[in-house]
């Protein structure tokens, strides 16, 4: 029997490293291509069931005979139950109208009004810079078209089935999730709480000064950063609390705190102590945000927002600029102040009286009474629309 030879030389190891880092990689872009190829195949079966007008031919129980046919012709796939392929007519109901545009629809644009990233300001409609927010079908360009599909086309079948369910009526919300999804990796589950939390209602809220404080292409990004109000349910405070157990929960939940600010933001310290001449002054929270390459200073406030609460922010986010901010490195520091309760009027006038980039938004532990509780108890109609649905199905 031949004995296996272990081979020490650091090279080899290094290689079996690297084509296993290649393989990994490979696996995923496979993973990913074949994700692709189902969802545009799902989207075009959809499509012909629309454009044929299927079910008015061939009768209500088309959905349960096409599914028997195609798993005859396809007897090793999973997908073509009744249930799934009705997904997969409403998977392109819901999407059509963004990516089917004709070029004289986006041809309307002006040059510098393409926004094919998101996070990138449309010029002069002042529209939202997130893809799907206030867009409608009349206001893409090619590139935006390119980037809807992208979007769509990349993650998985799971969440449109998810999306499909909350988002029927309402295709822009369904966009804005599924880019969102991409752009974070976000599970399944973290997308049903962040659509739980009205994210889309939150998202880019924050009264802010940055348009007049920031360089222009800053401006728009960290704008979509911020929320108003945040989200900190996940900290379990219910009873009586002060600044420092509220600033211990967010950090004794760390993962969820971070994912509540949202993409790029890295940790630094709790009470970061800054050195300024003979004083020592501390930050609350003090973060570093990768995609804006800045330092984001944080400030939590139990109570009321007043006007001297802008002018202490304004002076730690100076501090940063002089003590931490590297030239050429760092873009300026960003001030954010959340708090149980701000009067927008208040401020507004006290960012208007800043020359630093702050943003002011307010928080909440619980909601004691949902805002929305369609869904909950369901209507007449609802139930005679489910037992159609399960008639169909037999």
């Amino acid at each position: 029997m031949s004995k296996t030879l272990t081979i020490l030389d650091k090279d080899y190891k290094n290689w079996i490293k690297e084509l296993s880092s290649r393989y990994r990689k490979s696996q995923l872009k496979a993973a990913v291509k074949v994700n692709s190829e189902m969802l545009h195949f799902y989207y075009d079966l959809g499509g012909d069931i629309v454009t044929m007008k299927a079910e008015q031919k061939w009768g209500s129980g088309f959905m349960k005979n096409l599914g028997i046919d195609l798993r005859e012709q396809n007897p090793d796939a999973t997908c073509f139950s009744d249930t799934n392929i009705r997904y997969m007519k409403n998977f392109y109901l819901l999407y059509h109208s963004f990516i089917e545009i004709t070029p004289q629809a986006g041809a309307q644009l002006k040059d510098n009004e393409i926004a094919p990233q998101a996070g990138e300001q449309i010029e002069g409609n002042e529209i939202t810079p997130q893809v799907g927010k206030q867009l409608d079908e009349h206001e893409f360009s090619q590139q935006v078209v390119e980037k809807i599909e992208s979007d769509i086309f990349s993650i998985p079948w799971g969440h449109h089935k998810l999306l499909i369910d909350k988002f029927r009526e309402e295709p822009r919300k369904a966009l804005f999730y599924a880019h969102e999804s991409l752009e974070n990796g976000w599970s399944r589950d973290t997308l049903l709480n962040f659509i739980d939390s009205d994210l889309y209602d939150r998202q880019g809220k924050a009264l802010t000064n940055f348009k007049k404080t920031l360089p222009a292409e800053t401006s728009d990004m960290a704008q979509e950063l911020t929320k108003d109000p945040y989200d900190f349910a996940f900290t379990g405070i219910t009873e009586k609390y002060n600044e420092r157990k509220l600033k211990d929960a967010l950090l004794d939940n760390i993962t969820k705190f971070l994912l509540e600010l949202g993409t790029g933001f890295a940790y630094v310290g709790k009470e970061y102590r800054l050195q300024i001449g003979d004083k020592e002054r501390f930050i609350d929270l003090l973060f570093y945000n990768l995609n804006l390459s800045c330092y984001v200073v944080v400030e939590v406030k139990i109570g009321e927002f007043d006007f001297a609460d802008a002018g202490q922010l304004s002076g730690y986010v100076v501090s940063c600029n002089h003590i931490l901010r590297k030239e050429g490195r760092d873009n300026p520091t960003i001030g954010l102040l959340v708090c149980k309760q701000k009067d927008n009027l208040i401020a507004q006038y006290a960012l208007e009286a800043s020359s630093q980039p702050l943003g002011i938004s307010e928080y909440e532990l619980a909601k004691l009474y949902p805002e929305k509780v369609d869904g909950t108890i369901p209507t007449i109609e609802e139930i005679e629309e489910n037992l159609s649905d399960a008639v169909r199905d037999k």
